[in-house]
């Protein structure tokens, strides 16, 4: 046996639809992110699971709750504090934060968000439930639930990528799983991003086809 890290992005939010920073707590899931929920929990309910853990936020619980499963909330699994530009689109913080933004397009690891957080802090946080996981389940599956951010830093931080080039290197649409095994030899990829689970219209866009690029943090 070997242990499966499942990584869920939460479902759908106005924000994630709108393509705005989001990293505060009381944001339902739109209908549709609690559609991406439900047929989550559908493709996944009869797995063994040993445990769930999830953001504390209530659209990373909002996901998780329809397996029907008791989770525990970790603090360390909150999106990255976006500060001031909470709620805020791109294209309205590089008109109100123009510097700020910039120095966080080129190195998010090392540069936040105005009164926000450092992606390299997020990656220090999350890597504490990583170790936790490892500690406490050598084999099994064990499914995180949390945000987009957050997500692909903890990524970076198991396969060994810069952290400030998360943004650039992996995307993680909503409800979208990510299963990483912890072999012998170190993390493997055995699932990156898939949506299978998903109805088509739930999906997103097929490689090629027009997206929006202002949820890109």
């Amino acid at each position: 046996m070997v242990l499966r890290i499942y990584l869920l992005r939460n479902g759908e939010t106005y924000f994630c639809r709108t393509g705005r920073y989001c990293s505060c707590d009381g944001v339902p899931l739109t209908d549709r992110g609690q559609q991406m929920a439900d047929y989550f929990a559908k493709a996944y309910q009869d797995l063994d699971w040993k445990a769930v853990l999830a953001s504390p936020l209530n659209h990373a619980i909002a996901t998780a709750q329809p397996l029907g499963l008791s989770l525990d909330t970790r603090p360390a699994l909150r999106e990255l504090s976006f500060g001031q530009w909470e709620g805020l689109s791109p294209e309205e913080v590089n008109t109100t934060f123009h510097d700020d933004y910039i120095r966080w397009l080129a190195d998010p690891a090392w540069n936040a968000p105005t009164g926000g957080e450092k992606g390299i802090r997020v990656a220090r946080r999350s890597s504490a439930v990583l170790d936790e996981i490892e500690e406490t389940y050598p084999d099994g599956n064990v499914l995180v639930v949390s945000h987009k951010a957050t997500l692909r830093i903890m990524l970076c931080t198991l396969l060994g990528v810069d952290v400030g080039r998360y943004r650039d290197r992996l995307a993680m649409p909503e409800a979208a799983i990510t299963i990483i095994e912890l072999a012998q030899y170190g993390p493997f990829i055995k699932a990156l991003n898939d949506c299978n689970h998903l109805p088509q219209h739930l999906r997103p866009p097929l490689p090629g086809a027009p997206i929006s690029t202002g949820n890109r943090y």
